[in-house]
């Protein structure tokens, strides 16, 4: 009884732990958003109703390239590479950083819905918070100027933001987190890095030769993916975003 209710503790911490990054997260990207837009003498929204809809949008699309897993040679089975973060970055280029963390955070809860958790929340809280170490920057820059070339130096800039916070975040939160949720030495964790990659010997070599890489993969194919096919897509965006305000403006 006494193990079950300290288990049930540590999940509780780790839950409000949870909460209050998603938190630190969504006032991160409202507060910069606010000073751009005040700036800007933008006196509108941070979310309009066609924003509402458009973030409900690229979060269901999210989240089935997120149930799309692949696994890669070089890491454990529990690392795989997805692109979900492509409609991720294209609404927060779009709409701005809160649409991005918005997107990313919707797809985690329609995730847990589909799916449920298996690593006691870690792995939600890992994608979301890696997630956003990536898409924050890169929409953060290019909220500033919006162009090809700010849109490809924001995601570069999100890529390396994303690759090393994401081996620090896994080396000294998240994988230890992981263990300690589920009762598993951290050993045993290093043990399914090196059955793959005889190099991995230890938590700092694990995050080194599989998280460092993913991440740098996962960037850069997003990137190149977003970069390519935004331009498509920006003038119907925009034009849906004009008519909103033409019809505004008329309805004054």
């Amino acid at each position: 009884m006494k193990e079950l209710m300290t288990a049930v503790t540590e999940n509780l911490i780790f839950v409000a732990e949870f909460l209050g990054i998603v938190a630190l997260m969504f006032a991160l990207a409202y507060a910069y958003e606010k000073v751009v837009m005040k700036k800007s003498g933008d006196t509108g929204r941070i979310f309009s109703t066609r924003k509402v809809a458009m973030i409900g949008m690229f979060s269901a699309i999210a989240v089935i390239l997120m149930l799309l897993e692949i696994p890669l040679f070089f890491a454990p089975g529990f690392y795989k590479l997805d692109f979900s973060e492509i409609p991720v970055l294209i609404g927060a280029f779009a709409f701005g950083p809160m649409a991005g963390v918005t997107i990313e955070f919707c797809k985690i809860l329609l995730e847990l819905l589909l799916k449920g958790t298996t690593t006691a929340f870690v792995g939600e809280l890992a994608n979301f918070i890696i997630g956003c170490s990536f898409v924050l920057p890169a929409s953060i820059i290019y909220l500033h100027r919006k162009t090809k070339k700010t849109a490809l130096i924001g995601s570069v800039t999100g890529t390396v933001c994303m690759t090393v916070f994401g081996t620090a975040f896994n080396a000294i939160y998240l994988l230890p987190k992981f263990a300690q949720l589920y009762g598993m030495p951290l050993d045993t964790i290093v043990q399914m890095g090196t059955a793959v990659n005889p190099a991995i010997n230890s938590v700092t070599t694990l995050v080194i030769f599989a998280v460092a890489p993913l991440n740098i993969i996962k960037g850069a194919s997003v990137s190149a993916i977003t970069v390519l096919i935004y331009k498509k897509l920006s003038p119907i965006l925009k034009e849906g975003h004009r008519k909103t305000e033409v019809r505004k403006a008329t309805k004054i």
